[in-house]
């Protein structure tokens, strides 16, 4: 796997919503499942929709060197309920209602350890079932700060933002 020039990975990219650039030259986008264009049905705004990624990989066990990267952006998916053929499923993924704490563990802890020393680590989480304190009390340290969006709305989402600061600059802290 050539990693010239890739300094982002997207470790769980699903359709790329969030992307400006859905093929930014310089990142990995990854996920464990692909999806052909317009999966979600006939309308105009569903027919383009599709999940691509340059690697089909797990993000609970990725095949990348340590510290590979300077960017890590996690945005796994924040549901465990779905049904199997949902659509909404098929959009954004579904978390294991029996093991979605060990895997969130392991998806950090990856990430935690593809990423460069001073690199940054983006995770972003709605608490539409599941809430922030939950989640990211799994995360391998405190994140830095937070953004909050969609205030008045039901469900909440949040921006966090870890950096990788190796532990001697911690200590005494």
């Amino acid at each position: 796997m050539e990693l010239k020039n890739k300094f982002i990975l997207d470790a769980c990219c699903g359709g790329k919503a969030m992307w400006y650039n859905k093929n930014h030259p310089n990142t990995i986008f990854i996920d464990i499942r692909k999806e052909e264009k317009g999966f979600m049905g006939k309308k105009s705004h569903d027919i383009n929709l599709e999940v691509n990624p340059d690697y089909i990989m797990d993000f609970r066990k990725m095949d990348f060197p340590d510290k590979s990267f300077k960017l890590v952006v996690f945005e796994p998916p924040h549901l465990s309920t779905l049904g199997k053929t949902s659509m909404f499923r098929k959009k954004y993924g579904c978390l294991n209602k029996e093991t979605w704490q060990e895997d969130m563990k392991q998806g950090f802890k990856e990430c935690w350890r593809v990423l460069e020393d001073y690199g940054t680590l983006i995770f972003k989480w709605s608490n539409n079932e599941i809430p922030f304190k939950e989640v990211i009390k799994l995360a391998p340290v405190k994140p830095l700060f937070k953004n909050t969006s969609n205030l008045k709305a039901t469900s909440v989402t949040k921006w966090f933002c870890f950096m990788k600061i190796p532990k001697e600059f911690l200590e005494g802290r």
